[in-house]
């Protein structure tokens, strides 16, 4: 591809990303409602005692938060290109850029793929699929122990079949659990397997394939550990935000609950700035049958929930994704010598 039009198309497409991220962003603040209770409360509790520092508190929250993820991938992106930490960064940021306006996120792996400099990017992308599967992988494990507590504390199914019908479903939660974690740490089995059932004109793209050989066991498992870390940061953080909009709910309920919520989220196809409405209501059912429960329910413990999920939506989301169109510039969609 020609110089000239090779820069066209990479400044055209970085275009078109920066308009879309900012559309949605626009639409999804200033032209739906749904935020209008959240700014509210914030104007009520922005001169209370305390709301700042607690405040910047979770945004510090959000900078570690975006730091493991950046660990996390310059730690799996190493086998094939070393990138410095700041890069890493700028790349996460990127792919939540790309991912605010695409179904389920998957334009994440796009948009972090095109900050290398060498590395093929369909081999990026297949070992970015890798961390993000460390990370539902965690969602899902921390989830399904958080239901079976929730289950046990809030609806009542010891009383089905004598306990049988909780104990059973205890047994394949623990079992789902286990072959989940036996195939991540066994992933190089996608390597043969997808090599087999792709096309063989496809000779090119199977070679790829084999970066899901790359890592030990050792390895993923610090991936995995990276993982849960920023899965309990961001679990804090709701926490945090919970106590902050007057939700007082003890530690232990808040991520009991909070873990529910995230499996729900996680089960449910989303575009990510969509997530406002779907995150806010699933969180106002699940947290709310906590105050339920001892009668405490309000309508301004529920706007509090909802400020909460949404104000944590708009620090680890919206913020990021903003901040991420300014380095939109430095990725490259069309290189000289494509690897």
């Amino acid at each position: 591809m020609k110089t000239k039009i090779r820069k066209t198309y990479n400044y055209l497409l970085r275009f078109v990303i920066i308009i879309a991220t900012y559309y949605f962003v626009y639409r999804e603040i200033f032209y739906k409602k749904d935020l209008a209770n959240v700014f509210d409360s914030i104007k009520e509790l922005f001169t209370s005692g305390g709301f700042i520092f607690q405040l910047l508190i979770i945004f510090l929250l959000m900078f570690v938060n975006l730091g493991m993820e950046s660990w996390k991938w310059k730690f799996l992106i190493k086998k094939i290109e070393k990138i410095p930490f700041f890069t890493s960064y700028q790349a996460v940021l990127t792919g939540i850029s790309v991912s605010a306006f695409t179904p389920n996120r998957v334009g994440e792996y796009f948009g972090r793929v095109f900050i290398l400099k060498k590395a093929n990017h369909w081999e990026g992308i297949l070992i970015t699929i890798i961390g993000s599967m460390s990370q539902l992988i965690t969602t899902i494990l921390l989830g399904s122990i958080g239901l079976l507590i929730f289950l046990h504390e809030f609806i009542d199914l010891l009383g089905y079949f004598f306990g049988y019908f909780y104990y059973g479903l205890f047994a394949i939660v623990i079992i789902i659990d286990f072959f989940i974690l036996l195939f991540y740490f066994n992933v190089s089995i996608l390597t043969s397997f997808l090599q087999k059932f792709t096309r063989k004109k496809w000779i090119k793209f199977r070679e790829h394939l084999s970066v899901f050989s790359l890592y030990s066991q050792k390895e993923l498992l610090v991936v995995l550990l990276i993982s849960i870390f920023r899965y309990l940061i961001f679990t804090f953080q709701f926490y945090l935000l919970l106590r902050l909009f007057s939700v007082q709910i003890p530690i232990y309920y808040s991520f009991v609950l909070v873990s529910v919520v995230y499996f729900v989220m996680a089960a449910i196809p989303t575009i990510a700035l969509a997530e406002l409405g779907i995150r806010g209501s699933v969180s106002i059912y699940f947290i709310g049958l906590f105050f339920e429960k001892y009668d405490l329910l309000t309508d301004q413990i529920n706007i509090g929930i909802f400020s909460a999920s949404s104000t944590l939506w708009l620090i680890n989301i919206i913020i990021p994704a903003i901040v991420g169109t300014i380095f939109v510039f430095r990725l490259k969609f069309f290189r000289k010598n494509p690897s």
